[in-house]
């Protein structure tokens, strides 16, 4: 019989990061077994990706899914997981024929329907790119939440907040939204809001539909 247990010591084991959404909202809406263990592949498989891609086809997840959970299972628990809006799911054009591909977050998918790649999109300070860099993939559940942050804040609060937050080995979201709350009603380094920061607009933030997550 296969040893299934964890070894004693994870020293040297890679770690496949995801997002603190995925355990806070995700799986207490997951009942299904099998739903579980295809978005856990899914993103392990992301996870692995090489280059500028977002997604996963199909044919990859089936092919890393069937094994681990059969084919039943597979097909039961990815249709859950669409269902649910855990994964994402889009028909695109692989080699000259169209395949279902798979993404995390909203934003992903639409700039795969619009042809724009990764890489074309990429800019410096992208809050996005720096909750990737610093925290893990993007949930559709979190990408609303980043995009109206940056609307409200500037750019290099954005940045300064994630580079205190790893500093201070609080690598979440939440902890990330509070420093910036934070600087907006208190202010930041003189006391006083600095330029491109509105006091109405960071309150509209902080009592708005995401105000549960900068709670004072």
């Amino acid at each position: 019989m296969t040893n299934k247990n964890l070894p004693a010591s994870l020293r040297g084991e890679e770690f496949v990061l995801l997002p603190e959404s995925f355990f806070t909202q995700a799986i207490p809406e997951i009942e299904d077994i099998a739903e579980l263990k295809v978005v856990l592949c899914f993103f392990y498989l992301l996870h692995h990706k090489q280059g500028y891609h977002e997604f996963i086809t199909h044919g990859e997840l089936l092919s890393y899914c069937v094994p681990v959970i059969g084919e039943q299972g597979f097909h039961s628990g990815l249709r859950a997981a669409i269902k649910g809006e855990v994964i994402l799911s889009l028909s695109k054009d692989i080699n000259g024929r169209q395949e279902d591909v798979y993404f995390a977050n909203k934003e992903a998918l639409d700039r795969a329907s619009r042809g724009i790649t990764p890489k074309q999109a990429a800019q410096p300070l992208n809050i996005f790119a720096l909750y990737e860099q610093n925290i893990g993939l993007i949930t559709p559940l979190v990408a609303e939440e980043l995009k109206e942050a940056a609307k409200v804040y500037p750019a290099q609060w954005i940045e300064e907040a994630f580079k205190e937050a790893v500093n201070m080995n609080k690598r979440s979201w939440k902890y990330i939204s509070r420093i910036l709350e934070r600087w907006a009603s208190e202010g930041k380094d003189s006391g006083e809001y600095r330029q491109g920061i509105k006091k109405s607009g960071a309150n509209k933030y902080i009592k708005g539909r995401y105000g549960h997550l900068v709670k004072r």
